[in-house]
């Protein structure tokens, strides 16, 4: 097992750009303050005067949870298929979190697809460690054969000091088959609780342009989303395609 140091802060904290200002909100609400701008007068017959709406511009509003199209994908974005992968059994209807976009190529995990089996059950070492984990549900994460599990524990201040995992988004963080051990042991240590974990078996990987190439054809709609529509309770939900939909119908992004 790898060792495992975990002392207040990480040395290289300095250099790892924050997310605690939450950017993704603030793009939000630059998106909702254009669709406020484009959206059609209700009385044709009324005169606004464009002086006084730009120094009084209404409030932005974003609500609790939004989703709303982006045009690159980015790290900590949603891959929402479309319906030209209906029939294609793996992807239909999947939702996929980007974990990287790096040099070597994006990949990310598939959040929909429920599981029924345990860790022990599905008898996967690679995810267990002196069976901490072995009771915690694991999900098909995707086609690709490696092990990843995702964290978001709520008070992160450890787990961020830690420099153990990698943070997709505020108060999300992912980890490897490498790091799994230093998961139990801060879960025996009360750091982090066995429920703050989803487990996943597989992942989903593109080549450099490959990804690029599949959104051009429409085959994903990429997305950006608040923190708590990836909830934990929402990872293996069937519903989860049907609601990130939705939330992005209530204000389409032109």
């Amino acid at each position: 097992m790898i060792g495992c140091h975990m002392s207040s802060s990480s040395p290289s904290d300095e250099d790892r750009p924050s997310l605690n200002s939450d950017w993704r909100s603030f793009r939000a609400k630059l998106v909702a303050r254009q669709q406020q701008l484009l959206r059609p007068v209700e009385e044709p017959s009324s005169v606004v005067d464009p002086d006084k709406a730009a120094d009084n511009p209404p409030p932005i509003t974003i609500g609790d949870k939004w989703a709303h199209i982006i045009h690159e994908p980015e790290k900590g974005c949603l891959l929402i298929a479309t319906e030209k992968l209906d029939g294609v059994h793996i992807f239909e209807r999947t939702v996929i979190l980007l974990l990287a976009t790096g040099p070597i190529g994006p990949s990310g995990i598939i959040l929909n697809r429920p599981s029924l089996m345990s860790i022990k059950e599905t008898r996967s070492t690679a995810m267990d460690v002196e069976g901490t984990f072995s009771n915690r549900p694991l999900f098909f994460g995707g086609p690709l054969e490696d092990g990843l599990f995702l964290v978001s524990p709520k008070d992160g201040d450890g787990v961020q000091k830690s420099g153990l995992f990698e943070e997709v988004m505020k108060g999300l963080y992912y980890g490897t088959r490498e790091s799994v051990g230093c998961a139990a042991e801060m879960v025996k240590r009360d750091m982090i609780e066995l429920e703050d974990f989803r487990f996943f078996d597989g992942y989903c990987g593109w080549e450099r342009e490959q990804l690029r190439d599949e959104i051009r054809s429409g085959y994903w709609t990429v997305a950006a989303c608040s923190p708590n529509v990836l909830g934990l309770e929402s990872v293996g939900s069937i519903g989860l395609w049907e609601e990130v939909l939705g939330l992005m119908r209530r204000r389409k992004v032109w």
